[in-house]
């Protein structure tokens, strides 16, 4: 499928070019806000205290990827964590793992994905229908922790309604030349009367992906380990009524990736914290080049290949149960009930053999209960519990078996006063961590509470600002983690006399969100007591690995954020975009894997009211704000291209896209990434793909 060398010139070149006179007076131009469901009493992003972005309709289908990490990379704030194919979890303003919570319609994903970077999100981006942002802490309906922000999955697992004709439903195929890959989904809804079902599948096979390399050198050909095999089913059904619905779903969702910088080692310990590693079989796989002050340039040495590449065999049974409700009862607008139960398990195979298994059985639910206005305020109170039985088997079961209870009382307040909204949030969370073992049990205790005001201070703008405290409780892996991990080449050590981070936290958002030119800038601070990190110690206990440590020390990260959109004409918009966040130790020093600083524009054509192209070019700046021991990672330039045609059979809609990536086939590294240093993102490619909706 190798369709290119220099791939798309004529995509960039015709996304460019002047459109049709006649096709540019006719079309208005009409920009709108997005609902944002997270958010219930805000609902749309204009009215919101702090920045949200949604990823919906056209634009989410040509930008979804095989994970939610690189769907979401190009929204200003967010990177991926890029553990290669198969995993990569968004980061968001430079906090990634329990400080992003990720929800699949309101209840947490409940995967290992937050253990460690390898581990995948269990969200199947091409089966979702919307996937909602929300940047910064004032997120305290989903858990005072989330300081970095939440990103909202919504899908069509459980029906809301039934549909007008009898059925409604969408089949997709794409591909691409990168990793040869192929990717096929389906999915139906039926109905009659207050009764709906859902049907959904998707397989996707995906091989290596190519980096970029000399032409002819089939040394950097392939990023080996990189591939990436899902198969995903779920049924649905619901009654559906005129006051609600209630329904319940089921998903199994099977994975299977490459572990693309995992290093196997002999390691042994003489005490908790004198671990010493010995050099077993080595499947590093990395594309490692070094200069003199660690960066990743021009060079590059090729590390000697073993046969058999680990990989990730995962499987995770999901039940969804939803419910929505108006009127429930006197005094209230509507009740909202989401349950989630997962049986998640992985297992990490080395020549044919289950090295490590990872287990994860947890529950998650939640009621919220809408009130009506009360003296001028109009809230939404509710109630929140998690349970979590994990635990780790084999030669790598470096977190010992844990159960994790965490409970929670919320309440969100709005008040609206001419030209002002006033938000109030309050959260109560109580956690306890049963461990089995030496190590001490654990409980914690932690109350956020924010408070902010939108001011629309004339007819197109608005003013955001906020100010909150939050309180992070330690997770368990934080804790009580002791031992090889050998995905990321450390040795993870735990600290169970950890506190509760508190972080005090301010923002300002200014919004033009009507007009020729929209915008939307951010400036933040978050002042962390405790921070919570993991601290490459300088301990290299042998065979590659270095020792982490969980650690607390107070933390400042400051950044800014933003994007400006110019409709030129009803058929040509341009966008700037561009985000920075400084990461940085009260007492000095850099934290760990902070993203450097994107400055990016976006030009969008429409030839017709079928046809619109799109160019995209940014500029991703060189970090040396490393930590201890830390490598730099070197700056890069990225190009992307695609064109898209809608249109109608009958009652069918198509659509059929064409994308590139990476068309100058830059060399680059995420510099979130744990093994960046081994690890090269991927290079060229075309992304062909064909939907049909009815």
């Amino acid at each position: 499928m190798r369709l290119y060398r220099h791939p798309l010139a004529w995509a960039v070149t015709v996304a460019l070019l002047p459109v049709p006179p006649a096709f540019a007076e006719n079309q208005p131009i009409e920009l709108e806000s997005s609902v944002v469901s997270a958010s219930p009493l805000a609902g749309s992003t204009a009215r919101m205290v702090t920045p949200a972005a949604v990823l919906e309709g056209d634009e989410l289908i040509e930008r979804r990827q095989a994970t939610l990490g690189g769907t979401l990379d190009m929204l200003p704030g967010v990177r991926g964590s890029s553990f290669g194919a198969g995993a990569s979890r968004p980061v968001i303003r430079g906090q990634d793992g329990a400080r992003v919570k990720v929800l699949s319609d309101g209840v947490d994903v409940l995967d290992a994905s937050t253990i460690s970077p390898d581990h995948a999100v269990t969200v199947e981006p091409m089966l979702t229908e919307r996937i909602e942002v929300l940047k910064g802490p004032a997120t305290l309906l989903y858990g005072g922790g989330a300081i970095g922000g939440v990103v909202n999955v919504i899908d069509k697992k459980v029906p809301t309604h039934a549909p007008v004709n009898g059925y409604e439903g969408e089949l997709e195929w794409r591909g691409n030349t990168v990793a040869n890959e192929s990717t096929g989904l389906f999915g139906i809804t039926v109905g009659s009367g207050n009764f709906a079902a859902r049907i959904e599948g998707l397989k996707r096979n995906a091989d290596e992906y190519e980096i970029p390399g000399a032409e002819g050198d089939p040394r950097s050909d392939k990023q080996l380990g990189s591939y990436n095999d899902t198969e995903t089913g779920t049924v649905g059904a619901s009654w559906v009524g005129e006051r609600g619905y209630l329904g319940l779903a089921h998903t199994r969702q099977k994975n299977r990736y490459g572990l693309l910088a995992h290093a196997h080692a002999d390691c042994h310990t003489h005490g908790p914290a004198d671990w010493h590693c010995v050099d077993e079989h080595d499947h590093g796989h990395g594309h490692d080049d070094h200069d003199d002050d660690h960066d990743h340039g021009e060079h590059e040495e090729e590390h000697e290949h073993a046969e058999g590449v680990p990989y990730i065999d995962m499987d995770q049974k999901r039940w969804d149960l939803r419910g929505e409700l108006s009127d429930p009862f006197d005094g209230f607008e509507s009740a909202r009930l989401r349950v989630g139960h997962s049986d998640y398990q992985h297992r990490e195979m080395e020549g044919g053999v289950a090295s490590t298994t990872f287990k994860n059985k947890a529950t998650d639910a939640r009621i919220e209960l809408t009130h009506e206005p009360l003296l001028g305020w109009r809230g939404v109170l509710g109630v929140q519990t998690l349970r979590r039985d994990f635990e780790a088997l084999g030669e790598e079961a470096y977190v010992p078996p844990t159960l994790t209870r965490n409970h929670a009382l919320f309440l969100l307040e709005e008040y609206n006063l001419g030209d002002w909204r006033y938000e109030l949030g309050l959260r109560h969370e109580w956690q306890d961590i049963d461990v089995d073992g030496a190590q001490p049990d654990t409980d914690h205790r932690g109350t956020s509470v924010s408070a902010g005001a939108v001011w629309t201070f004339a007819p197109q703008y608005s003013l955001g600002f906020s100010l909150s405290r939050s309180k992070r409780l330690p997770t368990a892996e934080e804790l009580y983690a002791n031992g090889p991990h050998a995905a990321t080449r450390t040795i993870e050590l735990g600290n169970p006399e950890l506190d509760e981070e508190t972080s005090h936290n301010a923002e300002l958002t200014l919004r033009k969100f009507a007009g020729r030119t929209t915008f939307s800038l951010s400036l933040y601070r978050n002042q962390v007591g405790d921070f919570i990190y993991a601290a490459d110690t300088g301990h290299e206990p042998g065979a590659g690995y270095r020792e982490i440590e969980y650690r607390q020390h107070d933390a400042v990260l400051t950044g800014a954020e933003g994007e400006v959109r110019f409709q030129a004409t009803a058929a040509l918009a341009m966008t700037l975009f561009g985000d920075h966040v400084r990461g940085k130790l009260r007492d000095g020093g850099d934290l760990p894997r902070i993203p450097a600083d994107r400055l990016g524009v976006r030009l969008e054509q429409a030839f017709t009211p079928a046809l619109g192209g799109q160019v995209e070019f940014y500029r991703v700046q060189r970090q040396d704000d490393s930590a201890d021991y830390e490598s730099n990672t070197s700056g890069y330039n990225m190009l992307g291209a695609g064109l898209s045609y809608r249109g109608n059979l009958g009652h069918t809609g198509y659509t059929v896209y064409v994308r590139g990536d990476n068309l100058l086939d830059s060399k680059a590294r995420e510099h979130t990434s744990f093994i960046k240093d081994e690890v090269l993102l991927p290079g060229r490619n075309l992304t062909l793909g064909m939907r049909l909706s009815f």
